[in-house]
């Protein structure tokens, strides 16, 4: 057990190490993010200033603001796609070789999936946040709500880097089943980016709709963390929302072993 463990964090280390060597890769993302999040934070202004009164506002300007960089920090944890080495052996064949591992298929691919976003998570957010610091007036981004708030934060944003992580080698693993494209997978993902906020903050949506989207588990994986850095929830509250984190990131995992253990019963090698 204890060679089996040392042997995946030994894959992490080395996935993440070479994650590292993309620093321009991670540098222009950020630029990009910038860019939308200035995009954005300016549409929210004009919105804010001259909507009609009857609109009940759920965030403030400076929380929606604050919540549009937040968003941008978390963006490189997001489950976009799947990891290109493993997609590349699905496709070519090349998974046969992985099958012959004296590894377990789906602690393999976790720790490859995850460990290859944290190049683009150090480089991205670290970028993204000097540059929503720097930035002058209303259109920066601004302190968190409070010190707990922020600490809650933190623990929260580490609960979110594994939720993806969950959700991404789920996605590996149904992907393993599909002969015929990459279209089932790329809506699963877009959908997750959708319901996490990605788009718009969750509080924004309709009132009828809140409880639904606070519980379904891909707000664990930004919307949870931007609350508490913006105020929209109290420290006190973290602690359910942590564990809710926690707990769909348990139900991913199980799901996808289980999902991959049927897979590799009758896996098709394609390629050739």
């Amino acid at each position: 057990m204890a060679a089996t463990a040392r042997a995946y964090i030994s894959l992490f280390r080395i996935r993440a190490a070479e994650s590292m060597q993309y620093r321009l890769a991670g540098i222009s993302g950020a630029l990009v993010s910038i860019v939308w999040t200035l995009i954005e934070v300016t549409i929210y202004i004009v919105f804010y200033t001259y909507a009609d009164n009857r609109f009940n506002f759920t965030l403030t300007l400076h929380q929606v603001i604050a919540y549009s960089w937040v968003k941008e920090l978390i963006f490189a944890m997001l489950v976009f796609n799947i990891d290109d080495d493993i997609r590349q052996k699905i496709v070519s064949g090349d998974v046969g070789i992985e099958l012959c591992r004296p590894l377990d298929l789906y602690w393999h691919w976790f720790a490859k999936s995850s460990a290859g976003r944290v190049g683009m998570v150090i480089f991205r957010s670290g970028v993204v946040l000097l540059a929503g610091i720097l930035i002058p007036g209303q259109y920066g981004m601004s302190l968190p709500a409070s010190l707990a708030g922020f600490f809650a934060f933190i623990v929260s944003f580490s609960c979110a880097f594994l939720l993806c992580a969950s959700y991404a080698a789920l996605m590996c693993a149904v992907r393993l089943g599909i002969t015929w494209g990459e279209g089932p997978v790329y809506m699963l993902m877009l959908m997750s980016h959708i319901l996490a906020g990605g788009y718009l903050p969750l509080q924004l949506w309709p009132d009828f709709m809140q409880r639904f989207l606070f519980f379904q588990p891909f707000a664990g994986c930004l919307d949870i963390p931007a609350r508490l850095y913006i105020g929209a929830m109290q420290p006190a509250d973290a602690l359910p929302a942590i564990l809710l984190q926690l707990g769909w990131a348990a139900v991913f995992v199980g799901l996808g072993r289980l999902i991959m253990s049927r897979r590799q019963r009758g896996v098709i090698i394609q390629g050739g």
